[in-house]
Protein backbone atom coordinates (compact mmCIF):
# COMPACT_ATOMS: atom_id res chain seq x y z
CA UNK A 1 0.00 0.00 0.00
CA UNK A 2 0.97 3.49 -0.72
CA UNK A 3 2.04 5.21 2.52
CA UNK A 4 3.10 8.50 0.84
CA UNK A 5 0.46 11.70 1.92
CA UNK A 6 -2.03 11.99 -0.62
CA UNK A 7 -5.63 13.84 -0.43
CA UNK A 8 -9.16 13.43 -1.37
CA UNK A 9 -11.86 16.09 -2.12
CA UNK A 10 -15.31 16.10 -1.35
CA UNK A 11 -17.08 15.02 -5.10
CA UNK A 12 -14.29 12.87 -5.58
CA UNK A 13 -14.90 9.10 -6.22
CA UNK A 14 -12.76 8.20 -3.33
CA UNK A 15 -14.47 10.73 -1.10
CA UNK A 16 -15.84 8.35 1.91
CA UNK A 17 -19.38 7.90 1.24
CA UNK A 18 -20.69 8.20 4.73
CA UNK A 19 -19.07 11.97 5.21
CA UNK A 20 -20.72 12.68 2.43
CA UNK A 21 -24.13 12.80 4.52
CA UNK A 22 -23.01 14.53 7.86
CA UNK A 23 -23.27 17.92 8.21
CA UNK A 24 -20.18 19.94 7.69
CA UNK A 25 -18.27 17.35 6.16
CA UNK A 26 -14.53 18.21 5.41
CA UNK A 27 -13.81 19.81 2.01
CA UNK A 28 -10.79 17.59 2.00
CA UNK A 29 -9.58 15.19 3.45
CA UNK A 30 -5.31 14.07 3.85
CA UNK A 31 -4.11 10.39 4.09
CA UNK A 32 -2.10 7.65 4.53
CA UNK A 33 -3.08 4.46 3.33
CA UNK A 34 -6.08 2.76 2.37
CA UNK A 35 -9.21 5.59 1.65
CA UNK A 36 -11.32 2.74 0.17
CA UNK A 37 -11.44 1.44 4.31
CA UNK A 38 -13.63 4.72 4.90
CA UNK A 39 -16.36 3.58 2.79
CA UNK A 40 -16.68 0.05 4.27
CA UNK A 41 -18.09 -0.92 7.24
CA UNK A 42 -16.83 0.22 10.43
CA UNK A 43 -17.37 0.81 14.14
CA UNK A 44 -15.96 3.19 16.38
CA UNK A 45 -14.43 3.16 19.70
CA UNK A 46 -14.02 5.88 22.11
CA UNK A 47 -13.35 6.80 25.45
CA UNK A 48 -11.52 8.41 28.10
CA UNK A 49 -7.39 9.22 27.88
CA UNK A 50 -7.20 7.90 31.78
CA UNK A 51 -8.49 4.37 31.14
CA UNK A 52 -8.97 1.52 33.64
CA UNK A 53 -7.71 -1.70 33.53
CA UNK A 54 -11.56 -2.59 33.22
CA UNK A 55 -11.81 0.18 30.08
CA UNK A 56 -8.38 -1.48 28.70
CA UNK A 57 -10.06 -4.72 28.52
CA UNK A 58 -12.92 -3.61 27.30
CA UNK A 59 -11.65 -1.61 24.15
CA UNK A 60 -9.20 -4.41 23.19
CA UNK A 61 -11.59 -7.24 23.53
CA UNK A 62 -14.68 -5.65 21.56
CA UNK A 63 -12.35 -4.44 19.23
CA UNK A 64 -10.72 -7.66 18.99
CA UNK A 65 -13.45 -9.30 18.00
CA UNK A 66 -14.58 -6.87 15.49
CA UNK A 67 -12.00 -6.82 13.83
CA UNK A 68 -11.87 -10.88 13.52
CA UNK A 69 -15.51 -10.24 11.80
CA UNK A 70 -14.27 -8.10 9.43
CA UNK A 71 -15.49 -5.09 10.83
CA UNK A 72 -13.00 -1.99 10.37
CA UNK A 73 -12.23 -0.15 13.95
CA UNK A 74 -12.13 3.97 13.73
CA UNK A 75 -11.14 5.84 16.95
CA UNK A 76 -8.64 8.92 17.21
CA UNK A 77 -5.26 7.44 18.38
CA UNK A 78 -5.75 9.41 21.68
CA UNK A 79 -3.85 8.03 24.95
CA UNK A 80 -6.40 4.84 26.44
CA UNK A 81 -9.44 4.18 25.05
CA UNK A 82 -8.60 4.87 21.85
CA UNK A 83 -4.82 3.61 21.39
CA UNK A 84 -6.61 0.30 22.43
CA UNK A 85 -9.22 0.15 20.05
CA UNK A 86 -6.78 0.69 17.45
CA UNK A 87 -4.31 -2.45 19.44
CA UNK A 88 -7.14 -4.44 19.92
CA UNK A 89 -8.23 -4.46 16.20
CA UNK A 90 -4.54 -5.17 14.67
CA UNK A 91 -4.71 -7.84 17.40
CA UNK A 92 -7.42 -9.55 16.19
CA UNK A 93 -5.93 -9.16 12.27
CA UNK A 94 -8.10 -6.68 11.03
CA UNK A 95 -8.26 -3.26 9.66
CA UNK A 96 -8.18 0.08 11.65
CA UNK A 97 -8.58 3.76 10.91
CA UNK A 98 -7.31 6.24 12.77
CA UNK A 99 -8.85 10.18 12.88
CA UNK A 100 -6.10 12.50 13.72
CA UNK A 101 -6.45 16.00 14.91
CA UNK A 102 -3.65 17.47 13.99
CA UNK A 103 -1.99 16.97 10.11
CA UNK A 104 -1.36 13.86 8.45
CA UNK A 105 2.81 14.05 9.41
CA UNK A 106 2.00 14.80 13.17
CA UNK A 107 1.31 12.15 15.84
CA UNK A 108 -0.14 13.26 18.65
CA UNK A 109 0.96 11.88 21.17
CA UNK A 110 4.36 11.05 19.81
CA UNK A 111 4.93 7.62 21.94
CA UNK A 112 2.04 6.64 19.19
CA UNK A 113 4.50 7.27 16.48
CA UNK A 114 4.94 3.74 15.91
CA UNK A 115 1.22 2.58 16.24
CA UNK A 116 0.43 5.45 13.33
CA UNK A 117 2.81 3.69 10.96
CA UNK A 118 1.75 0.75 11.33
CA UNK A 119 -2.42 1.47 11.03
CA UNK A 120 -0.77 3.47 7.84
CA UNK A 121 1.25 0.73 6.60
CA UNK A 122 -1.70 -1.62 7.43
CA UNK A 123 -4.84 0.27 7.60
CA UNK A 124 -5.43 4.38 7.12
CA UNK A 125 -4.76 7.20 8.80
CA UNK A 126 -6.56 10.58 7.52
CA UNK A 127 -7.22 13.96 8.43
CA UNK A 128 -8.95 17.08 7.19
CA UNK A 129 -6.09 19.29 8.29
CA UNK A 130 -3.14 19.82 6.00
CA UNK A 131 0.39 18.76 6.90
CA UNK A 132 1.79 20.88 9.53
CA UNK A 133 -0.91 21.93 11.42
CA UNK A 134 -0.54 21.35 15.28
CA UNK A 135 -3.05 19.71 17.21
CA UNK A 136 -5.03 22.72 19.23
CA UNK A 137 -7.74 22.14 22.32
CA UNK A 138 -10.91 23.39 18.90
CA UNK A 139 -9.24 20.82 16.44
CA UNK A 140 -9.81 17.34 18.62
CA UNK A 141 -14.08 18.42 18.93
CA UNK A 142 -13.90 19.04 15.13
CA UNK A 143 -12.32 15.66 14.30
CA UNK A 144 -15.06 13.99 16.05
CA UNK A 145 -17.37 14.52 13.58
CA UNK A 146 -15.16 12.80 11.14
CA UNK A 147 -14.96 9.36 13.82
CA UNK A 148 -18.52 9.10 14.20
CA UNK A 149 -19.45 9.66 10.39
CA UNK A 150 -17.24 7.32 8.64
CA UNK A 151 -19.15 4.76 11.34
CA UNK A 152 -22.32 2.73 11.16
CA UNK A 153 -22.05 3.07 15.49
CA UNK A 154 -20.08 4.28 17.97
CA UNK A 155 -18.79 2.46 20.93
CA UNK A 156 -18.28 4.76 24.20
CA UNK A 157 -16.15 2.10 25.97
CA UNK A 158 -15.26 5.09 29.90
CA UNK A 159 -15.90 8.04 29.66
CA UNK A 160 -16.23 11.04 32.67
CA UNK A 161 -18.54 14.01 32.27
CA UNK A 162 -16.58 16.06 30.58
CA UNK A 163 -14.95 13.13 28.18
CA UNK A 164 -14.54 14.04 24.38
CA UNK A 165 -16.01 10.76 23.74
CA UNK A 166 -19.11 12.35 24.73
CA UNK A 167 -19.44 15.23 22.31
CA UNK A 168 -18.28 11.73 19.79
CA UNK A 169 -21.44 10.08 20.73
CA UNK A 170 -23.41 13.11 20.75
CA UNK A 171 -22.22 13.44 16.77
CA UNK A 172 -23.37 10.28 16.25
CA UNK A 173 -26.83 10.37 17.72
CA UNK A 174 -26.94 13.81 15.65
CA UNK A 175 -25.89 11.85 12.60
CA UNK A 176 -28.69 9.23 13.04
CA UNK A 177 -26.33 6.60 14.09
CA UNK A 178 -26.53 3.90 17.07
CA UNK A 179 -24.71 4.90 19.81
CA UNK A 180 -23.63 2.21 22.59
CA UNK A 181 -22.22 2.43 25.66
CA UNK A 182 -20.18 0.19 27.83
CA UNK A 183 -21.67 -0.07 31.48
CA UNK A 184 -19.10 0.68 34.83
CA UNK A 185 -19.22 0.67 38.13
CA UNK A 186 -21.39 3.60 39.25
CA UNK A 187 -18.56 4.53 41.82
CA UNK A 188 -16.58 5.21 38.97
CA UNK A 189 -15.42 8.80 37.42
CA UNK A 190 -14.73 7.26 34.26
CA UNK A 191 -18.11 5.31 34.04
CA UNK A 192 -20.34 8.30 35.28
CA UNK A 193 -20.52 9.48 30.98
CA UNK A 194 -21.05 5.89 29.92
CA UNK A 195 -23.04 4.96 32.73
CA UNK A 196 -25.19 8.47 32.05
CA UNK A 197 -25.18 7.76 28.15
CA UNK A 198 -27.14 4.77 28.87
CA UNK A 199 -29.48 6.37 30.94
CA UNK A 200 -30.06 8.87 28.23
CA UNK A 201 -31.32 6.25 25.63
CA UNK A 202 -27.75 4.59 24.54
CA UNK A 203 -27.95 1.38 24.17
CA UNK A 204 -26.16 -1.01 26.79
CA UNK A 205 -23.45 -2.57 25.33
CA UNK A 206 -23.35 -6.09 27.59
CA UNK A 207 -21.89 -7.86 25.27
CA UNK A 208 -19.80 -7.35 21.74
CA UNK A 209 -22.05 -10.49 20.35
CA UNK A 210 -25.00 -8.14 20.41
CA UNK A 211 -23.42 -6.04 18.48
CA UNK A 212 -22.78 -8.57 16.02
CA UNK A 213 -26.27 -8.95 16.16
CA UNK A 214 -27.33 -6.02 15.51
CA UNK A 215 -25.44 -5.08 12.61
CA UNK A 216 -26.82 -8.62 10.85
CA UNK A 217 -23.32 -9.89 11.23
CA UNK A 218 -22.86 -13.89 11.21
CA UNK A 219 -20.76 -15.07 13.55
CA UNK A 220 -17.30 -16.52 13.19
CA UNK A 221 -17.08 -20.39 15.12
CA UNK A 222 -13.19 -20.02 15.27
CA UNK A 223 -13.43 -16.78 17.44
CA UNK A 224 -14.38 -18.37 20.44
CA UNK A 225 -12.84 -21.89 20.24
CA UNK A 226 -9.59 -20.62 21.98
CA UNK A 227 -6.60 -23.44 22.47
CA UNK A 228 -6.09 -25.79 25.26
CA UNK A 229 -9.44 -26.97 25.00
CA UNK A 230 -10.77 -30.55 24.61
CA UNK A 231 -12.80 -31.92 20.95
CA UNK A 232 -15.83 -32.00 22.79
CA UNK A 233 -15.61 -28.95 24.72
CA UNK A 234 -14.38 -26.44 21.48
CA UNK A 235 -17.86 -28.25 20.25
CA UNK A 236 -19.93 -26.84 22.61
CA UNK A 237 -18.22 -23.66 22.68
CA UNK A 238 -19.00 -23.53 19.30
CA UNK A 239 -22.90 -24.06 19.52
CA UNK A 240 -22.74 -21.49 22.06
CA UNK A 241 -20.66 -19.10 20.21
CA UNK A 242 -23.27 -18.76 17.50
CA UNK A 243 -26.12 -17.10 19.57
CA UNK A 244 -26.01 -14.79 22.01
CA UNK A 245 -27.61 -16.96 24.53
CA UNK A 246 -28.29 -20.95 24.84
CA UNK A 247 -30.12 -23.81 27.27
CA UNK A 248 -28.89 -27.23 27.80
CA UNK A 249 -31.95 -28.25 25.62
CA UNK A 250 -30.98 -26.28 22.89
CA UNK A 251 -27.67 -27.79 23.12
CA UNK A 252 -28.95 -31.15 23.76
CA UNK A 253 -30.86 -30.39 20.31
CA UNK A 254 -27.44 -29.61 18.56
CA UNK A 255 -25.59 -32.17 19.65
CA UNK A 256 -27.66 -35.39 20.45
CA UNK A 257 -25.32 -35.14 23.51
CA UNK A 258 -27.56 -35.74 27.30
CA UNK A 259 -28.33 -33.12 29.45
CA UNK A 260 -26.37 -34.81 32.13
CA UNK A 261 -23.28 -34.69 30.08
CA UNK A 262 -23.69 -31.17 28.49
CA UNK A 263 -24.25 -29.63 31.91
CA UNK A 264 -20.87 -31.53 32.94
CA UNK A 265 -19.11 -30.16 29.57
CA UNK A 266 -20.88 -26.62 30.70
CA UNK A 267 -19.00 -27.15 34.22
CA UNK A 268 -15.66 -27.39 32.83
CA UNK A 269 -15.76 -24.72 30.49
CA UNK A 270 -17.67 -22.35 33.44
CA UNK A 271 -14.14 -23.17 35.63
CA UNK A 272 -11.73 -22.52 32.94
CA UNK A 273 -13.61 -19.09 32.19
CA UNK A 274 -15.32 -19.74 28.78
CA UNK A 275 -19.01 -19.21 29.98
CA UNK A 276 -20.90 -18.39 32.66
CA UNK A 277 -25.10 -18.90 33.25
CA UNK A 278 -27.74 -16.90 34.55
CA UNK A 279 -31.28 -18.12 35.13
CA UNK A 280 -30.78 -21.07 32.88
CA UNK A 281 -28.92 -19.41 29.95
CA UNK A 282 -25.42 -19.51 28.95
CA UNK A 283 -23.19 -17.01 27.78
CA UNK A 284 -19.92 -16.90 26.32
CA UNK A 285 -18.03 -15.62 28.88
CA UNK A 286 -15.84 -12.41 27.02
Amino acid sequence: MNNTIQSVKFGDQDYPERLKHIKDPPKELFYRGDISLASELSIAIVGTRKATGYGIWAATNIAEKLAAHGVIVTSGMAFGIDTCGHRGALKGGGKTIAVLGSGIDICTPASNKNLMNTIARDGLVISEYPPGTPAAKYTFPRRNRIISGISAATVVVEAGLSSGALITAELAAEQGKDVYAVPGNIDSIYSIGTNKLIKEGALPLVTCDDLLDDLGIKRNPAVYLPEGLGKTEKEMLQHIGMQSEVTVDYLYRMTGKPPSEINGIITILEIKGMVYTHMGKIFIAK
